[in-house]
């Protein structure tokens, strides 16, 4: 035999009665509902693509900047250091009692100082006497008898150089005919 137990019976009717509220509308949301949530959502995501755009473009145009930048100022360096070599040259010509064997002297210097700022620049010297004629390197100017092998550089009218090995200026050479 059971007892009903009346605080039982009170819940299960309230949950009844509850259940019995709600309708359809309130469990699922409207149209009207979906389509402004859905709204929401569109601008949401179109408002993060336009930030993304506009950073993008943001970060591009820096990096413009940046380029112009490094081709404007890239010899500065370079610059600085080459402007002691003029300095050096204008003092040797300012001497007004100079002689020869000064003016020589002064020149060596200058052209230590110089060549002193073209390895700190990594610019090497081509100087290929004895090698054999390379078209990247140098340029030879005519061919001469030689009892060296063919195409091979026979004396050097004018260095080439080259910075961080691209050539930029070829070697002027005149090459061996051979035998």
């Amino acid at each position: 035999m059971e007892q009903n137990n009346p605080k039982i019976d009170q819940h299960d009717n309230a949950e009844a009665d509850s259940a019995s509220d709600v309708t359809p509308n309130d469990i699922m949301p409207s149209t009207e509902e979906l389509l402004q949530a859905a709204e929401r959502k569109a601008q949401e995501h179109y408002d993060a693509w336009m930030y993304a755009k506009a950073e993008s473009e943001n970060i591009r145009r820096r990096a413009a900047d940046d380029v112009s930048k490094a081709q404007k100022f890239a010899v500065e360096r370079f610059s600085n250091e080459m402007l002691a070599v003029k300095d050096s040259l204008e003092a040797g010509l300012a001497v007004e009692t100079a002689t020869v064997e000064s003016f020589k002297s002064g020149m060596e210097l200058t052209l230590k100082q110089l060549s002193t700022v073209f390895e700190k620049f990594h610019i090497t010297e081509i100087n290929p006497v004895g090698e054999k004629l390379d078209p990247h390197k140098h340029q030879a100017i005519s061919m001469v008898p030689s009892e060296q092998p063919a195409n091979t550089v026979v004396s050097v009218m004018q260095k080439g150089y080259a910075l961080n090995d691209r050539v930029l200026r070829p070697a002027l050479v005149l090459v061996s005919q051979g035998q």
